[in-house]
């Protein structure tokens, strides 16, 4: 087993996941572990799940855990796709409950993904400003410069015109009006071009399940910055939490 290595957990709507990670090269170390997401998905109900995942790999030390929130100062602000007793949750008290003896580094779910990928995935992320954008039921967002986070950026609320971003182009958005890549890149480079002229970063970084068929649509875009796809898949946010817990990141 590698020795630099460190324990992620992911929470989805659908699923909670968890594994050891390689913190070397962001991969994982034997087995990723899920769980189906409890039905509703209450603090104490995932918070248990996530002991369990925790309890089945026998993992001692820190762990990370991402959400599908904006987290500052380890409350969560808001429950996206969990259920809304999320909302002001103290997560120290919550995980100091079910992990008391592994202190718990919790951060947005696009925040974990975009740390992993600046680390482990294409080497020109690792210099200047970085946005990653994760393209599923929504846009999710990471701001980063140098390698060093921003957090709870929430780019895909942004409006534009009248439409919050991930209304106009999510891959819900696309599956739901039936688009074809064509038509919905047009909407993507729509919104691309709205950040670069509010960020200019050096690179967008795109992700989500959707990035898989990356060169279905990543070529059409267009935009002045370099887009190149996310090379960590499902993992990211696992791998982002673990990097999270290891270096003692506290959003």
């Amino acid at each position: 087993m590698a020795d630099n290595i460190g324990f992620g957990v992911d929470v989805g709507g659908s699923g909670i996941k968890g594994g050891v990670v390689d913190l070397d090269t962001g991969e994982l170390v034997g087995e990723r572990i899920k769980i189906l997401t409890p039905q509703p998905a209450t603090p104490e109900a995932v918070a248990e799940t996530i002991a369990e995942i925790v309890r089945t790999a026998g993992w001692e030390g820190p762990v990370g855990v991402t959400l599908p929130s904006v987290v500052r100062n380890q409350t969560a602000l808001l429950a996206a796709n969990i259920d809304p007793s999320w909302v002001d949750m103290d997560c120290r008290e919550l995980f100091g409950r079910h992990l008391p003896d592994n202190p718990a580094h919790v951060l947005n779910d696009a925040d974990a993904a975009g740390l992993a990928e600046v680390r482990f995935g294409d080497p020109h992320a690792r210099q200047g400003s970085v946005i990653l954008l994760t393209f599923g039921t929504g846009i999710g967002s990471a701001l980063l410069h140098d390698g060093l986070l921003y957090p709870n950026s929430e780019l895909g609320h942004l409006y534009i015109g009248d439409t919050e971003a991930e209304h106009m182009a999510s891959a819900a958005v696309k599956e739901r009006e039936e688009l074809s890549y064509k038509k919905w890149t047009k909407r993507v480079s729509t919104v691309l071009q709205t950040y670069e002229a509010l960020f200019w970063p050096n690179l967008f970084v795109v992700g989500g399940g959707i990035s898989r068929k990356h060169e279905k649509w990543v070529p059409l875009l267009k935009c002045k910055t370099p887009v190149v796809p996310a090379k960590l898949h499902n993992n990211a946010g696992i791998a982002g939490a673990a990097l999270a817990a290891a270096e003692g990141l506290l959003p």
